[in-house]
């Protein structure tokens, strides 16, 4: 059954890279909107105007001037469709001086050991299982951020680097800029994030020996061909607030505003050239020791067979510990399964050196 599912996605890898050759697809390089990070996951990835800490490489690069420490590591794992697909991150974050912040992320989503079918016959029409090998398709991503303040505002950009590999049979490059702002009014935090601000481009090459490719043309399959692959821009800007509830407790709550440009998408608002995806979260906070969360976003219309359209939404929760440096977060995605989407579990750790 796992193989079964490998190889329908490595067919899914393939098909979004043909339809690539002829237009600007949605949902190019998806891989890097998942998110990093159990703490954004619990809410909702909710968090690009208060996020202070390693992974604002990842959601805001502006906010790593808000780091409390003068580095910081970070990691996370997950899995998807039941631990066939993983997803990886790590994160370094150092603060140059008291003006500026550098920060590498690192980040892998693939699925591993998928069976290449294609020379299971052999040339006499006879099924050989032993012909069958093995290869991964999986998409890198590699991002290197800098934030500096200037005239009271924080400022941050992101240089990022793709890779994305099926096995030996393609690959592609990709260079990509993302840039983003922080501003601070009495209790009230704003910040704005243009990811693929001057779009990015993947450029796929293609190795197809012959024996794939009689394969191929026995079986009707087109060959695939060099081809680009473009990013379009996507906004984000977001509102947080803080709230000392008493001495020992505290909250945090935030609100995001996700708009897309690259046709009509399944979100809540929806048009032809622009789409609206909101999201926030809640964080509460114990003597700045221990932290529940919780989510509410990836809101889809889900077609009803009466032909209506009905509104589903993913709740997460969270929480979290933090032990003097070293701080440990749980996130669980689509809790009661309310959302048509899949529950992950995610996991992730950071150290803070002071």
């Amino acid at each position: 059954m796992k193989n079964s599912f490998k190889i329908i996605l490595a067919t899914l890898f393939i098909n979004s890279f043909v339809f690539s050759q002829t237009t600007a697809p949605k949902y190019s390089n998806e891989f890097l909107n998942i998110g990093v990070g159990a703490r954004s996951f619990g809410m909702s990835h909710s968090v690009i105007s208060d996020v202070k800490d390693v992974t604002s490489g990842y959601y805001n690069p502006a906010g790593l001037l808000k780091m409390e420490s003068k580095m910081e590591i970070g990691l996370m794992h997950s899995e998807y469709f039941a631990g066939i697909a993983k997803y990886d991150y790590a994160g370094f974050a150092k603060r140059i001086d008291e003006k500026s912040v550098m920060a590498f992320s690192f980040i892998r989503f693939g699925t591993d050991d998928i069976p290449n079918t294609t020379q299971l016959i052999d040339e006499q029409g006879n099924i050989d299982y032993d012909r069958i090998t093995k290869f991964s398709a999986a998409d890198y991503g590699l991002l290197f951020s800098y934030a500096r303040k200037y005239k009271g505002l924080d400022l941050g950009a992101n240089f990022k680097i793709i890779h994305r590999r099926i096995g030996d049979f393609a690959k592609a490059w990709g260079f990509g800029l993302d840039a983003s702002i922080n501003y601070e009014y009495k209790k009230w935090k704003f910040a704005g994030v243009v990811r693929d601000i001057t779009s990015t481009v993947n450029a796929w090459s293609f190795t197809i020996d012959d024996a794939t490719r009689k394969v191929f043309d026995s079986t009707g399959n087109d060959i695939p061909q060099n081809s680009t692959e473009l990013t379009l821009p996507r906004i984000i800007i977001g509102t947080s607030r803080y709230f000392k509830l008493s001495e020992k407790f505290d909250l945090l709550a935030e609100v995001d505003l996700d708009f897309t440009l690259d046709g009509k998408r399944n979100t809540l608002i929806r048009s032809n050239s622009l789409n609206l995806d909101p999201h926030f979260g809640l964080e509460f906070g114990y003597k700045k020791l221990i932290y529940f969360r919780t989510g509410l976003g990836n809101a889809q219309w889900v077609k009803q067979l009466d032909n209506s359209d009905d509104l589903s939404l993913e709740p997460n929760i969270g929480i979290g510990v933090k032990l003097n440096s070293f701080s440990i977060d749980y996130a669980l995605s689509n809790v009661g399964n309310a959302s048509v989407g899949l529950y992950s579990n995610v996991f992730s750790v950071k150290y803070s050196f002071k």
